[in-house]
């Protein structure tokens, strides 16, 4: 950035700051110049279970203060809108005080209050208190409530009530987080969380970040400093020299942390994941297959382009299933993709542990694969160091470019990559790592410098490419250049 550049932009957040002084702060919530693109992206999802993980100061709590007072006026922008009754949940009275309640009160106008009950302190300073209960004034002509709870009270403070939405500033424990959810079962309400993870690995890693129960309604976005707009450069650099590199990991990138370290730190969700689409079929490369039959069997259809980048582009991953009941199901995704066969066989390679057979069965996982159509290929490299190194190189090379883009539908293996930690020792923790697994098999099955065999490309070629990998930006909600 030039200094020209710098001193613009300097001046358009000073007009904004400026504008956000005016009497009714909510009119200039992220309409200014300058936008907070992750909030909006916070407000436009419509899932029931949304979440913003992020950084001290990465303007997270602005979204959950906003959305409530959207939905207790009813002017939510994105949202059906009606009259609703909800809950703003702190960690404790004090937090509330500060942190949630000063932000509701900051973009609720005076003259949207309807009344106001108060735990301890006066009305006529509800700031300098602790608020129970807001009554809003609704475009409806009714009143909305904004109760406020505090995680200190116990779970048995939050049974008996109908809701419409639960926020959750910092993360709450997960009995409170159950009981919120029954509050919200008969209207079909709304969870959102606003919080910076410095517990570590909770059930809010396990339930919400890896969503290992694949559950549909949970949505989440990661919110660092630099996502904040009206943060100088000159701050952060101050605020990163302060902390340590455990601090920066939680407190400005607002990632989870186990104390041992991601295995993939590489992994950016928001560059990785891509939205599918209909990939040409001359990208079509290879299957690759880890075995399982307590522990899950995991099968990935993998495609690469002209510039080497490598497509994962179909799963099939499920446990407690026999040979037979797998190979239909590899066949059934093959033939929605019209993948290629050879001589009228599935090609596949897998772990070369299939090859063996045990006193339980008369023939190998390969042999049984061979019977039902898919022929397997037990030749790879299961170099554990070498293949991780080469699957870090995909996801981002030391140019900073990212070669390996996942399918958003390809849920486990996604879950795996932001779950794999190094464990006390060289090793990474031996657990859901399946997926991963024959990951490693497939990058390691190919030649370190490939050479394409493809002829040079065309410019009909390049601009299809061009447009292909531009989805994963609009995917995003991103502009492109």
């Amino acid at each position: 950035m030039t200094k020209r550049e710098l001193i613009v932009k300097i001046k358009l957040i000073e007009k904004e700051q400026g504008r956000r002084k005016s009497d009714c702060k909510l009119n200039y919530y992220n309409t200014g110049e300058i936008k907070h693109e992750k909030q909006l992206l916070f407000h436009k999802n419509l899932k029931k279970n949304r979440w913003v993980f992020g950084g001290n100061r990465s303007g997270k709590t602005e979204c959950g203060a906003v959305e409530t007072v959207w939905l207790a006026r009813g002017i939510h922008p994105y949202r059906e809108n009606k009259p609703t009754d909800g809950w703003v949940v702190s960690l404790s009275t004090q937090v509330q005080r500060d942190v949630a309640q000063n932000k509701i009160l900051y973009y609720l106008d005076k003259d949207w209050i309807e009344d106001i009950v108060m735990i301890s302190g006066k009305k006529g300073s509800a700031s300098q208190g602790v608020i129970d209960t807001i009554y809003v004034k609704n475009v409806f002509g009714s009143i909305s409530k904004i109760g406020f709870k505090s995680c200190d009270q116990g779970r048995e403070k939050f049974q008996g009530t109908s809701l419409d939405y639960v926020w959750f500033d910092e993360e709450p424990p997960e009995d409170i987080y159950i009981e919120c959810k029954m509050r919200l079962l008969d209207k079909c309400g709304d969870i959102y969380g606003t919080m910076t993870p410095l517990k570590g690995l909770t059930w809010v890693y396990n339930i919400i970040y890896l969503n290992e129960r694949n559950d549909d309604d949970i949505w989440y976005e990661t919110m660092q400093w630099e996502d904040n707009p009206y943060l100088s450069k000159d701050e952060i650099n101050k605020l990163s020299a302060s902390l340590s590199e455990d601090e920066l990991n939680s407190r400005k990138y607002g990632n989870f942390s186990s104390g041992t370290g991601l295995v993939y730190n590489e992994f950016d969700e928001n560059y990785n994941v891509i939205e599918p689409f209909d990939v040409p079929k001359e990208w079509y490369d290879k299957i690759s297959i880890d075995p399982g039959l307590h522990n899950p069997l995991s099968c990935h259809w993998y495609a690469c382009d002209y510039d080497n980048n490598i497509y994962v582009i179909a799963e099939h991953y499920e446990k407690q299933k026999t040979v037979d009941y797998h190979a239909q199901k590899i066949k059934d995704i093959c033939k929605i993709l019209n993948w290629p066969t050879k001589n009228g066989r599935i090609e596949a390679i897998i772990d070369s542990a299939a090859s063996q057979r045990t006193l339980a069965s008369e023939k190998s996982v390969v042999e049984l694969f061979y019977d039902n159509g898919i022929l397997t290929n037990t030749n790879v490299n299961k170099d554990l160091f070498s293949g991780i190194n080469r699957v870090k190189s995909y996801l981002k090379n030391s140019c900073n470019e990212r070669k390996l883009f996942i399918f958003k539908n390809c849920v486990n293996l996604i879950r795996e990559i932001k779950g794999y930690f190094w464990g006390n020792s060289d090793n990474p923790v031996k657990k859901d790592d399946h997926a991963l697994d024959e990951l490693r098999y497939y990058i390691m099955s190919r030649p370190e410098n490939k050479i394409t065999n493809f002829k040079s490309k065309t410019i009909i070629q390049k601009n299809k490419e061009r447009l292909i990998k531009n989805q994963k930006y609009l995917s995003k909600g991103y502009s492109i250049n």
